[in-house]
This record gives C-alpha cells, sequence and structure tokens, in this order.
C-alpha cells in the first residue's frame, strides 16, 4: 500500500485551534470495525461504551515545554525542538533556521550557549547548557502541533497536559487522553472500569509524514517505552475475565503492542519502531479511543490497520459532513476492530 492510500479531504476551519473549556465535552464518533457502522456520540458516553472489569490503559508521559529560540553566530534566527533526551547535557532536536548548520556551530540562547554536536537523518544531536530536562523546562514554550497556527498561551501549559501526566518527557501530548476530566474518570470507576498507565515519551516524529513510497519502505521514529510487569498482569487479568484491554490512543496502542511483539505482553523498556499498518495482527488491545489523525500519517495509517481502511475513511468523511473538530485539540473516535486485525490469540 502506498501513502496516498490514506488520504482524505479536510477544511482547514475544522482544524481545532484552541481547546473546549471542559476537556470532557467533545464528541465522539463511535466505529465499529467489523461492519464499519458508525454512531455519532459524546465523550462523557464512554462509561456506557465500556463494562465493568474492562481495562483502560492510559499513557501518564508528561509534555516538555520543549520549543527553545536562539540565534546564531551570524545572527539568523534558530527554532529548536527537543526530540529526546541523550543522557546529561545531551540531546536530540530538530533545527530550523533559514540556512543550515555545521557540526560545531554554537547557537545562544536565553539560558546560556547550545553546541551542535552532530547530525542523524533529520536531527542534530546538541550539548545543552544545563540537564535537558532541566534547560527544556526553564527556557522552552510549550510545542504545539505545527497545524495550530497561533503561538502558545499560558493556557496551553496546563490543557496540552493530561490530568494524570507525570513521567517527564514527551514533547507532544498524548491526546486521546486529553479528554479525561475527574468527573469522567470518576465516572469510569463508578461502572467499574480499571485502569492501568504505561509510558510512551511521544517524540516530534509522531507528526512526520510517510516520506516513503510504500509503506514497507518507511522507517518509524524511535519512541522510548515502558510496560511494566503491574500493567501486564492487568492485561492478563481482563483477558482471563473475558474483558477487553482498551487503549487510549495510539501511543498506548503502540506500546502494548511493542510488549506483546512474542504474542503475549510481556514487561518492556527500551526504543520502539514499530510501525503498525494494515496486515498487522494485533495481539494485545481490543478497542481504541483515539482523535482524529493528519492524512497520511503513521497514526491514520495504524487506526486503518485496526478497523480497516474503507471503515475509517468512510467515517472520517461522515466527521468532515457533520464537521466534527480534528487534531490535538478536537473530538474523538472509539473504535472496535477488524475481524482481520485480530491475532488468532486473542480469539476468545
Amino acid at each position: 500500500m502506498r501513502p496516498d492510500d490514506f488520504r482524505y479531504a479536510l477544511p482547514p476551519d475544522l482544524i481545532a485551534q484552541v481547546p473546549l473549556p471542559r476537556r470532557s465535552a467533545s464528541r465522539l464518533l463511535t466505529l465499529d470495525g467489523a461492519t464499519g457502522a458508525w454512531t455519532d456520540r459524546w465523550v462523557r458516553d464512554l462509561p456506557a461504551l465500556l463494562e465493568p472489569g474492562d481495562l483502560l490503559v492510559f499513557n501518564d508521559t508528561r509534555v516538555v515545554p520543549a520549543r527553545v529560540h536562539g540565534v546564531k553566530p551570524t545572527g539568523g534566527r534558530v527554532e529548536m525542538l527537543l526530540e529526546r533526551a541523550a543522557g546529561g547535557r545531551q540531546a536530540w532536536v530538530q533545527l530550523r533556521a533559514s540556512k543550515g548548520f555545521r557540526e560545531g556551530t554554537s547557537v545562544r540562547t536565553a539560558g546560556g550557549a547550545v553546541r551542535v554536536l552532530a547530525r542523524e537523518d533529520d536531527l542534530w544531536l546538541v550539548e545543552l547548557p544545563q540537564e535537558t530536562h532541566a534547560f527544556f523546562e526553564a527556557h522552552g514554550e510549550t510545542p504545539l502541533p505545527p497545524y495550530i497556527d497561533r503561538a502558545p498561551d499560558a493556557g496551553d501549559r496546563e490543557r496540552y497536559q493530561t490530568i494524570f501526566a507525570r513521567e517527564r518527557g514527551a514533547v507532544a501530548a498524548p491526546t486521546a487522553s486529553l479528554h479525561f476530566d475527574a468527573e469522567l474518570l470518576a465516572a469510569l470507576e463508578a461502572r467499574g472500569v480499571a485502569r492501568a498507565f504505561v509510558t510512551l515519551h511521544v517524540g516530534a516524529g509522531t507528526f512526520q509524514p510517510v516520506r516513503a513510497a510504500t509503506l514497507q519502505a518507511h522507517r518509524m521514529h524511535a519512541e522510548r517505552v515502558t510496560v511494566s510487569q503491574a500493567v501486564c498482569a492487568a492485561l492478563a487479568q481482563a483477558r482471563a475475565s473475558g474483558r477487553r484491554v482498551v487503549a487510549v490512543g495510539t501511543t498506548v496502542a503502540r506500546a502494548l503492542e511493542s510488549a506483546a511483539a512474542n504474542g503475549v505482553p510481556a514487561p518492556f523498556e527500551g526504543d520502539t519502531r514499530l510501525f503498525i499498518h494494515p496486515g498487522y495482527r494485533f495481539r494485545a488491545v481490543d478497542a481504541l479511543l483515539t482523535n482524529f489523525h493528519l492524512p497520511e500519517s503513521t497514526l491514520l495509517i495504524m487506526v486503518s490497520a485496526f478497523a480497516g481502511r474503507e471503515h475509517v475513511l468512510a467515517a472520517y468523511a461522515h466527521a468532515v459532513r457533520a464537521r466534527y473538530r480534528f487534531f490535538s485539540y478536537g473530538d474523538a473516535m472509539f473504535v472496535t476492530p477488524a475481524p482481520a486485525a485480530r491475532a488468532r490469540e486473542t480469539h476468545a
């Protein structure tokens, strides 16, 4: 398959530029991957879509204020976006300027000089004036996605962060979790829905398009994942009870499927480059809560692998007609899998 098999038309005015005042007030489009049927609902209806004992799995990563501005010795302006820490004072970043960079270049920032060390593909290894996260926390701004056409404001520091964010390291929010507030979590708890947390530090590569001619030729960006023994035990308990494992976001789906690479979820800590595209058989995830994604993106391709490309694109066409709000600050979908997406082990 080709990236343009996942293209759809989106009016620019449907791209959400600001969040709703209330997190759980978004709309929710449910999609049955077996039949392609959809229903218009609300995020606050989520407890009614779940059964007691179902397991919601969240990503507890915390977004770093990952964008820093600087100036080259020539006076040219530089924008630096953290991709991931590399240990100590070193980090992998994206650099943007009117002219290119060379190894050894020094960039002046409000926090001191940043030295450019080396390049690997689209990323640069830099040395910072202090430890990576401390530097960006002190001098960075909220890294709103490129399709949000405004500067970040003070409210984004809190709103572009989940209410249970705790493990610092992401440069983009796990946006499906942005819909959860204390009221919704209380309703889920009253319903008897269980919850667990994994960590996947979302990198800036999540916004990059598939540049290869075919999906098979695409090399996925690396992201850091932690799936604990306790999470694996919760997954096993849900399955043994005949309940579903619901991934809250594509980041959670990617983390759980990375942990289940050998067929059964096992504790996992390390980088994943897993690229889930049609033909993949899901081993750990039974349902998916997710936002709407960019055309031809790896995230849209993953959702299509789960529920079927034709079903997903038809649901997106409906969402456009019904004027859903798209992308990070937009509305959500609750998706169940197409039969072809399920691994044999999950048929029970």
